[in-house]
């Protein structure tokens, strides 16, 4: 009977568009996007050069991973302060958030 109830309320929530059921990870989710869209973020294949003119010098630069072939090229990171970047070879693959808080789900701050 729960089960049904939870599912017509998902359902409506869904048509509706309105919010009938959250979880907290949306919450988070939310929170996340609303932060990213206020910080500038380096661009996927930006090179490191460029990170690094735009940004400045990274608090830590971790030591490439990987790289024993073609299929798995190497990876690198750099952490800022408020986000970390991700390299493949020298150009940017991904960049995100650092994490906010302990209790934030999501990538864990290298310290």
């Amino acid at each position: 009977m729960y089960r049904t109830a939870f599912c017509l309320a998902l359902a409506l929530g869904t048509l509706t568009g309105s919010n009938v059921v959250s979880a907290a990870g949306d919450v988070l989710l939310i929170e996340r996007v609303r932060a990213e869209q206020g910080h500038t973020l380096p661009a996927r294949g930006q090179l490191m050069n460029a990170v690094r003119a735009q940004f400045g010098e990274p608090a830590q630069a971790l030591a490439a991973v990987g790289g024993g072939d073609p299929r798995t090229p190497p990876i690198t990171r750099w952490v800022y302060t408020d986000f970390t970047v991700y390299f493949e070879n020298d150009h940017v693959v991904n960049a995100v958030l650092n994490k906010a808080s302990a209790q934030e789900i999501g990538p864990k701050p290298v310290h």
